[in-house]
Order: C-alpha cells, then sequence, then structure tokens
C-alpha cells in the first residue's frame, strides 16, 4: 500500500519530464500508476468479501511513535477503487482534452498525480496524524489545480476560497485528532472505532473533526467553496467533485459513525445540514445556465444527500450510502467529462446557445443520459438501488424505537425535505441534459467539431459501468456488506435490488421523479420566481465580507503597530516580556521561593561588573554614537570576562569575536548617520522609555535568579561531558554540542542566518546580492589611473589600496594587514580542526576569517576585499548550508542515522596516529556559512556604502562647479 502512494509521488516527480517529452500523450503513461492501485484493490477482493482487513505498518517518526499505518478494508476497498479508477479514466482522458501547447500542462500533470496519490494514502490511512498529513495534501494540491491558470482572476480566487476554507476546517480537525487521540491513548482509528472513548473531551474532539469533514464535503456553511472550484479544468471538476476531495469528508463522517453516531447532536445537526444542503444546492441548479456550474451546484445537492445517508448510523443506511458514493462517483464524473468534450467541440457551455448536440454526438448523448438516470435515481441504472434503499432507510427512522432513536415526526420531516430535495435533483438534471443535447427551437443548431473516439471512451465507459451495476444489486450487497455489518441490524436484512416489490420506497422514487418532471416544465416561471426571492445574503458574501474585515483589521492593526519605528517595536517587545514573564515572576516571588544567590566567586567577577555597569551608565549619558556603540561593546567584551572566569575559554572567544564583528559593522553604518544623537530636550516619553528599561532590566534579572533557585531535576547539561566524549569522540563539550548533541538546533540556526543574510541585503538594498563582485580590473578608468599613478613600478603590499584618497591610506596598517592576513586565515583553519577538542570550532573560526577579510577591507577599500575573497557571498553561504546538509545525511549511506557521529584513527607518515571524526565536516559548513555572513555584511555595510558615499561625493563636486557661460 505504500509502494502505491510512493508510486503517485514518483509519477508527480517525472510528470515534467514526461510531459516535455511526449506532450500529451504523458498522460497515458501516468494513468498506469492508479491502474496499478486498482490492479492491487482487485486482487484484495477476496479477503475483503470474507471481511478481512489488510494491515501494513512502517515506522516514521519512531520518537513521537508516529507510524505510517495503512489499512484496506470494505469501506477503504471501494474508495480505492473509486479513487483510483476513475484516476485512470480522468488521466487517459486529459490526453485529449489538452493539446501539446497547452499552458502549465507540467505543472498540472505534476499536480494531479499527486492530487491522486495523496487522495489514496488519505483512503488507506488508519493513523488519525497520517490522515491528516494527506489530508492537508489533498488540500495544497487541489489549490494548484483550481489555480491551473494564474492569469485568470476567477482561477485565482476560486483556488484561494477553497485553500481558505479547506484549511480552517482542517486545522480544527487537527486540533480534534490530538484531543480525540489524546483521550483514547491511541491515534489509531480502528482501535478508537473498535473501542470508542466518552465523555465531554470525546464530544469536542469528533465536532472539531467534523468541521474539517464539512468543510471538505462543501456542506453547509462551507457550500459556497465549490461551485468556485468550477474555474478548473474539466478534468480536474469531473475528480474533484466526483471521486476525490469532496469524498474525503463524508469517507471521515463513514468511518467515524459506527462509533460516534449517539454523540450529542450528531444526527440532529448532520441530518438538518445535510438536507439544507441538499435542497439548497439543488434549488441554485435549477437556475444556472452554464452547464458545467449546473453540475457543480448538483454536486453540492448530492453531497447534502450523502451526507443524510451516512449519518443516519443503521446497517440499512450504510448500505445504502456506500451504494450511492459509489454511483455518484460513476454518474458525475460522466456528466462532467461529457460537459468537457462538449465545451471543446462546441466552445460553449451555455445551454441557451447549445442546440442539436445530441444528433452530432450520439454517444455522448446516450451516456449523459444514462448518467443523468442514475443520478435521477431511475431503474435500471445502479442510482436507482442506491435511492431505494435509502428510502427504506429513512422510512425506518419513522417507527417507533427505530434504532437511530430519532422521534417519529424528526423521520418524516427528513422523509419530506430529502423528497424535496430528490425532486429537485430529477429537475435539474432533466434541465442539464435538455441544455447541453436538445434540439431547442428557434436556436440554430451548434457547430460542433469532428470527435476523436478515445476522448468519448472515458465518459461512455463509466456511464456503461453505471448501467451494468444497476444488474448486480446481489454482487454489490455482498462486496459492501461487511461495513453494513458494523451497525445493528434493523427488523429485517436489507439489501440492493432492482425490485423490492410495489411498497412505499418505490412510490416515493415515483413522486420524485413525476414532481421533477413538472418544476423543469415550469422552469422558465420558476427561474423568475427564483430571482425574486433570492436571499440577500450568500455563503460567498460572508465569506468575501469576512475576508474584507480581516483585510481591513489587519491594515488597522499595521497601521498602529508597524509604523516604522524600531523603537516603538522594541517597546512593545519588551512590554510583553514585562507583561508576561513578569507576572510570573511576580507570583513566583509572592510564594516565596528559596532563593540562592552567591555574591562572587572571585574578586574578579565583581570588579568586571563594576566596569561594565559603568560602560551601561555612560553608554545611556553619551551624546555620540560612536562613543556609545564603544561604550555598549564594553560590556560585551566584559561578558566575555566573565565567562573566562567562570572557567568557560570556548564561550568567552565566542563573545570577543561576535563584539567584534558587530562593533565593526556598527562603524561602517554610523557612516550614514548624523555622529550626535539628538540634542532636543526629554520628551516626557523618555521618561517611559527608562521606566521600562529599569523594569526590564529588573525581570530578566529576576527570572534568573528564581529560575535558577527553582530546578527541581537534575540539568540535562550534566551529562553533556559524558556523552560529548563517548559519542561525540571529543574533549570540548561546547563544540561537540553544537555539531552533535544539538547538531539539528544547530542546523536550523545556520539556515536562520542563511535568511538573515538575505533579509539583509534586500532591506538595505532594492537588488539582489548576486549583483556582481568587483574587482580591481573591474574598477572605472579614472580609479585604475589613480591607482597606477600611486604606484607605477614599485611593488604594492595590497593590490588596491592606491584606489583610496592619501588622506584615508596608512602604510603601516597596510604593511600590518599584509603580514598577519594569511596567519589569521591559518588560525582560523587551526580553530576549525582543533574545536572538538580545544577552544574553537567552525562558527568561531568563521568569525575569524571574516575579521581577516575586515582588516583587508579597512586597509584597503572595497576594491581590496574583493581581491582578498573573489567570490560571491550567496556562493559561500549556500555552500556552506549544503556541505553540512550532505555531513548530516553521509551516516545515513552507511546505515547509520542521520547526524550521526562517525570517528576512524589514521595513520599517517611523519604525523602518526589522527583521529578524523565526520562531525567536522558538519563544522566545516558552519564555517563557510559564518565566513559568508560576515562577507556579506562587509559588502552591504562596507563596500556598496562606499560606492553610494562616493557617488554622492561626485554628484556634490560637480554641482559645485560654476556653469560655463556661452560668449
Amino acid at each position: 500500500m505504500l509502494a502505491l502512494v510512493v508510486a503517485h509521488g514518483l509519477a508527480a516527480a517525472v510528470a515534467p519530464g514526461l510531459v516535455r517529452w511526449l506532450g500529451r500523450r504523458a498522460f497515458l503513461a501516468l494513468a498506469l500508476v492508479p491502474l496499478a492501485a486498482v490492479v492491487w484493490a482487485l486482487t484484495q477482493t477476496g479477503t475483503v468479501l470474507d471481511g478481512g482487513v489488510v494491515e501494513e505498518s512502517s515506522a516514521w517518526i519512531p520518537s513521537l511513535g508516529f507510524t505510517l499505518d495503512l489499512t484496506l478494508d470494505s469501506l477503504r476497498w471501494l474508495m480505492v477503487l473509486i479513487v483510483a479508477g476513475v484516476g485512470v479514466v480522468v488521466l487517459a482522458y486529459c490526453a485529449w482534452y489538452f493539446e501539446d501547447s497547452s499552458r502549465g500542462l507540467v505543472g498540472f500533470a505534476s499536480s494531479f498525480s499527486a492530487f491522486v496519490g495523496a487522495m489514496l494514502g488519505l483512503v488507506l490511512a488508519d493513523n488519525l496524524l497520517l490522515l491528516f498529513v494527506f489530508w492537508e495534501l489533498t488540500t495544497i494540491a487541489s489549490f494548484l489545480l483550481i489555480g491551473f491558470d494564474p492569469t485568470n482572476r476567477a482561477s485565482r480566487r476560486a483556488a484561494i476560497q477553497a485553500l481558505l476554507v479547506t484549511t480552517l476546517g482542517g486545522l480544527a480537525m487537527l486540533v480534534g485528532m490530538l484531543l480525540l487521540g489524546q483521550v483514547a491513548g491511541t491515534f489509531s482509528l480502528a482501535a478508537i472505532v473498535a473501542d470508542p472513548p466518552s465523555g465531554a473531551a470525546t464530544t469536542v474532539a469528533v465536532w472539531l473533526i467534523l468541521v474539517g469533514a464539512l468543510s471538505k464535503s462543501a456542506i453547509v456553511p462551507f457550500q459556497f467553496w465549490l461551485p468556485g472550484a468550477m474555474a478548473a479544468p474539466t478534468p480536474v471538476s469531473a475528480y474533484l467533485h466526483a471521486a476525490s476531495m469532496v469524498k474525503a469528508g463524508l469517507l471521515l463522517v463513514a468511518l467515524l459513525v459506527p462509533a460516534f453516531a449517539d454523540t450529542p447532536g450528531w444526527r440532529p445537526v448532520l441530518l438538518t445540514l445535510g438536507v439544507a444542503t441538499m435542497v439548497s444546492g439543488g434549488w441554485r441548479a435549477l437556475r444556472q445556465i452554464d452547464v458545467k456550474l449546473l453540475l457543480a451546484y448538483g454536486t453540492v445537492s448530492q453531497l447534502g444527500f450523502l451526507l443524510v445517508v451516512l449519518a443516519v448510523g443503521s446497517r440499512t443506511a450504510a448500505l445504502a450510502g456506500t451504494a450511492l458514493v459509489l454511483a455518484h462517483a460513476l454518474f458525475k464524473s460522466t456528466l462532467f467529462l461529457v460537459v468537457g468534450v462538449v465545451d471543446r467541440l462546441t466552445g460553449t457551455r451555455d445551454l441557451h446557445t447549445l442546440s442539436g448536440v445530441g444528433r452530432r454526438l450520439p454517444a455522448l448523448a446516450v451516456a449523459a443520459a444514462l448518467a443523468g438516470a442514475s443520478m435521477a435515481g431511475l431503474p435500471p441504472l445502479v442510482g436507482f438501488l442506491g435511492k431505494e434503499t435509502m428510502w427504506t432507510a429513512l422510512l425506518e427512522l419513522t417507527h417507533d424505537g427505530n434504532t437511530a432513536g430519532v422521534p417519529v415526526w424528526a423521520g418524516w420531516l427528513l422523509v419530506a425535505g430529502v423528497l424535496l430535495g430528490s425532486s429537485l435533483t430529477a429537475a435539474y438534471t432533466v434541465r442539464f441534459w435538455w441544455g447541453a443535447f436538445a434540439t431547442k427551437p428557434g436556436v440554430a443548431p451548434t457547430a460542433v467539431r469532428p470527435l476523436a473516439v478515445p476522448f468519448a471512451a472515458g465518459p461512455v465507459l463509466l456511464a456503461a459501468l453505471g448501467l451494468v451495476l444497476g444488474f448486480l444489486g446481489a454482487g454489490l450487497t455482498d462486496a459492501l456488506q461487511p461495513y453494513a455489518d458494523r451497525f445493528e441490524a434493523g427488523d429485517h436484512e436489507e439489501y440492493l435490488a432492482l425490485w423490492h416489490g410495489l411498497e412505499l420506497p418505490l412510490l416515493l422514487s415515483a413522486v420524485t421523479v413525476v414532481v421533477g418532471a413538472a418544476l423543469f416544465v415550469v422552469r422558465d416561471p420558476l427561474c423568475a420566481f427564483q430571482h425574486r426571492v433570492e436571499l440577500p445574503v450568500s455563503g460567498g458574501q460572508v465569506y468575501r465580507a469576512t475576508l474584507r474585515g480581516v483585510d481591513r483589521l489587519a491594515v488597522e492593526v499595521t497601521g498602529t503597530v508597524q509604523r516604522g519605528s524600531a523603537a516603538s517595536y522594541l517597546a512593545i517587545i519588551l512590554l510583553v516580556v514585562a507583561a508576561g514573564p513578569g507576572t510570573a515572576l511576580v507570583l513566583a516571588l509572592v510564594d516565596g521561593p528559596d532563593l540562592k544567590v552567591f555574591a562572587w566567586d572571585s574578586l574578579g567577577q565583581p570588579a568586571v561588573g563594576l566596569v561594565m555597569i559603568a560602560a551601561a551608565v555612560m553608554t545611556v549619558r553619551s551624546r555620540r554614537r560612536l562613543r556609545a556603540f564603544i561604550l555598549a561593546g564594553v560590556t560585551g567584551y566584559g561578558c566575555a570576562l566573565l565567562f573566562v572566569l567562570h572557567g568557560a575559554p570556548d564561550i568567552a572567544l565566542t563573545q570577543i569575536l561576535v563584539e567584534t564583528v558587530a562593533l565593526v559593522v556598527i562603524v561602517l553604518v554610523l557612516r550614514r548617520l548624523p555622529d550626535y544623537f539628538s540634542d532636543k530636550p526629554l520628551h516626557p516619553i523618555r521618561y517611559a522609555r527608562m521606566a521600562l528599561a529599569a523594569v526590564i532590566g529588573a525581570v530578566v534579572s529576576g527570572v534568573l535568579v528564581v529560575a535558577g533557585s527553582s530546578r527541581t531535576a537534575e540539568a540535562v547539561s550534566t551529562r553533556f561531558a559524558k556523552a560529548a566524549y563517548e559519542f561525540g569522540y571529543g574533549r570540548n563539550v561546547v563544540n561537540v554540542t553544537l555539531v552533535d548533541i544539538r547538531a539539528w538546533d544547530t542546523f536550523g540556526e545556520i539556515s536562520v542566518l542563511v535568511v538573515a543574510a538575505t533579509g539583509v541585503a534586500s532591506l538595505v538594498f532594492l537588488d539582489t546580492r548576486s549583483g556582481g563582485v568587483r574587482r580591481l580590473a573591474d574598477a572605472d578608468p579614472a580609479t585604475q589611473e589613480a591607482h597606477a599613478a600611486s604606484a607605477p613600478t614599485a611593488r604594492t603590499w595590497l593590490p588596491a589600496p592606491g584606489t583610496l584618497s592619501p588622506d584615508r591610506r596608512s602604510i603601516v596598517f597596510e604593511v600590518v594587514t599584509r603580514l598577519i592576513f594569511h596567519s589569521i586565515l591559518v588560525f582560523s583553519v587551526y580553530l576549525l580542526i582543533a574545536g572538538h577538542n580545544l577552544p574553537g570550532g567552525g562558527f568561531a573560526a568563521g568569525m575569524v576569517a571574516g575579521l581577516a577579510l575586515m582588516v583587508r577591507y579597512l586597509a584597503g577599500g572595497r576594491y581590496e576585499l574583493a581581491e582578498a575573497l573573489p567570490i560571491d557571498a550567496g556562493v559561500i553561504i549556500g555552500t556552506g548550508l549544503f556541505v553540512a546538509a550532505v555531513s548530516g545525511l553521509g551516516p545515513v549511506a552507511f546505515g547509520g542515522e542521520v547526524l550521526q557521529t562517525a570517528d576512524v584513527y589514521v595513520d599517517l607518515p611523519l604525523l602518526g596516529e589522527l583521529h578524523l571524526v565526520s562531525s567536522v565536516g558538519f563544522d566545516i559548513g558552519v564555517y563557510l556559512v559564518v565566513t559568508g555572513l560576515v562577507l556579506d555584511l562587509l559588502r552591504t555595510f562596507g563596500a556598496r556604502l562606499d560606492r553610494q558615499i562616493l557617488t554622492a561625493q561626485r554628484e556634490a563636486d560637480r554641482s559645485q562647479q560654476p556653469a560655463e557661460v556661452s560668449p
């Protein structure tokens, strides 16, 4: 089963290549994958008919107890045949529906194959969390397929609408699944249904899951998204409306009803919503002019009808519901595929324009007639089998003491509602066939292009299957019996058959046909009446009004909070800290915790602390920006000194390097800012900021003291030293923690660094980072001449300082840079390699390499930076992330786990025995990412700002030159 699902994923992956190679014929190759699923399901028929269950389980995330549990029982067997079988027909149909030149064909083929695979996985999933994964995959795939044409505004709106509505329901369903799994003690759906929990939590969980089911199956009040989905290509509509996405919610109801039909509110709510959906959908379908939109509203009506039958929770209703699910898949897919052929051959779907099409396309007209008869519940189609049994199931509810516990009056009211809905179904069925195929008086015959026989093969095959199954009632009863046997039997054993005798169900079927025909006869006055009594508010209008309200609220909140003031942003963050952790701190202090506070371990600590306090006070009192930042840096260096006093040289080294790099970058930025802070008198708001700063200082200090004094369990870090040596093969606990024990966190952090680097460049400059690395050879002629004039023959210490003005050059600095640059790089490599056992590591080594580049830039300017490392920073960062990922995946090739560390001892001549650890590869990736990040900062805030400053100076010089006066 898992192999079948994975095969669809692989088909989606290779679909683009197949389409480029074979064109539209690629759909025939892709259809082989769901065909394999159909064949496999047919081979399991004997097991399923005997009431057996095929199970398959594979570990996915063992630490979370998450397994890939797949199950095939009678209900899922039926759904697999529907999902995969209709998928085969629709994919083959696409080979003639599209042209080789159709726009977006590559993406369509991939998305459709993924859609079939996701739906297949959803049908087979037994684990609730796995079911949710496939549930959301169908949502994403349907979004891509409905929005097939991104240039079409209607397609985009319909895709977004379907995505938002179904995702909202899916999120509610996820909460319900998590709650139900916690209450039941398992996420296995089979186990939960076999031994269902009870209580208020279970009721809440079930209803949250039902919200997701109702939204997916377009049940009132979520019904408005489905008609909009008709903006998708017709093959998508045929599959989505008949066999896949909308069936997912009904499948979930069918899986839950044996265990939770007696949940408070289940029958009253679901049966009411089902009838309301059935009637409203049928009522709207009667006035549609577009035959495809007519079918879309008809789908809404049929989904409500199916919900009514499946939600009753009796044996007869289960038998009727599963039969109707099969019938609906056959007739609805047939009708949509027929519409696709008519649309392609005539160029219109307007039922007022179409005329005489049935005479030109007799095979299609017959197929549509058979499918329509099945939808209306006429014999001898399979739809009639299901409807006859459905009437029996509903009439059981009108008896005193019925097994479902429904009051008699409610049972008769339900029968009346379904009778009205079925009559509307018969009416819009006739309207569809008349509109698409009939010859209309006074309307010119529609021009029809020649029909390719394979193009009509799909709908004809499905319609014929619906006819054949109508005569196989006994076989269908045997196939669907295992699911129906999950429910308590009624007064008699019901079965599917064309003839049950002259009984009330047959009379009700006849009434629906007669009333439907009458409604069709009075269609024009009825449409006029519908227009007069149309409700002032619809679900779509509520949806759009809600979106407008949310958008407006977002604009107002953004305008209030995001005003471009860094001070305001910081104040909001700090206020949240004061309100959240600050409140928790106050409550903890009220409880009187046993505070464990030590003044100092050595006299050096208070001395450093006093220096840091003095620097902080002087920082806030400084009017000069550069002085303020340097004083702020003193607090950072003081923190590093405290790490040294505490015996943490590795952390101290990192702190010093970060402070140094940050200080240099800040100085570069200060070139574009005023030298002094504002001279304005103190504004009252500044006193509020001072108070907030004092509160935050107190909160942070208090939280550190209280949290450190309130530990009740042993710190996990106490075992890191032993683990670092035994499993990480290193003595530097800090470095081994980063590249081994918490390697996943580190990989996430360097990924964030990549995003941050990209964000910095894009925020400062409007163009991309990869705008080219300008070396000395790429400089303008004037700059090159100046460089040549500064050193015409003599050997220069550095390549590019000649491009600087004399007042910015320092020969001593250039000489020192020439002498120490390579030594610093070698030292960075040493820190990288030695960091596993000594202070260092990839991060510190990368910062040291970045400092070497800083020295080159400060000594020789922006062209010198390019000469030092003429590689784009993005390439270095991306390479580092790639190296880290590959080193993490490497152990898998040797049977290990992701990011698992291995070591080897190698004897080298002269050097002796060398201990190599695989996590060094991960450290190399970190090294490259950090080096690239520093280079990016230098080029962003250094080299490119230099270019801006120089350009501004040249423009200022030109503006000050006197204008030439003509004689």
